[in-house]
């Protein structure tokens, strides 16, 4: 797996996560870590790119909750119990860490895990970027 980072701008500053290969047991330290070094370095509006990423395992999807929860505590947008109360009724969508092009496997594991419930995922960058 190969990740490279780079910056757009939309009305807030936003990260991107370019991912190449599959988010698996055998990566998703390796993709942890470099969302950790962005956001130590500022970054708080995250765009997981995973166009050319086929497969996201559940080690993946632990790493994408990872940087879901470290976002939450750096900028809080509601409190934890309306979070929770949000993404059950369907109107909590995370504001800081978004999906760009999850293959169709990686989208059946983020609908049968939840991850859909509170992560967007757009099919085109401009709209990603609009979304923030």
């Amino acid at each position: 797996m190969d990740i490279t980072v780079s910056a757009e701008k939309a009305r807030v500053p936003v990260t991107v996560l370019h991912v190449s290969g599959n988010l698996d047991s055998s990566s998703y330290e390796a993709f942890r870590a470099k969302a950790d070094e962005v956001i130590q370095q500022g970054a708080r509006y995250v765009l997981v790119d995973l166009t050319n990423a086929p497969y996201v395992s559940s080690a993946g999807l632990r790493a994408l909750n990872s940087i879901f929860v470290r976002l939450r505590e750096l900028t809080p947008d509601v409190n934890e119990e309306d979070m929770r109360k949000g993404i059950n009724a369907g109107w909590y969508k995370s504001p800081h860490l978004k999906l760009l092009n999850p293959s169709k496997a990686t989208m059946v594991a983020l609908e049968s895990s939840g991850f859909s419930l509170f992560l967007e995922s757009f099919t085109e960058l401009k709209t990603a970027l609009a979304s923030y």
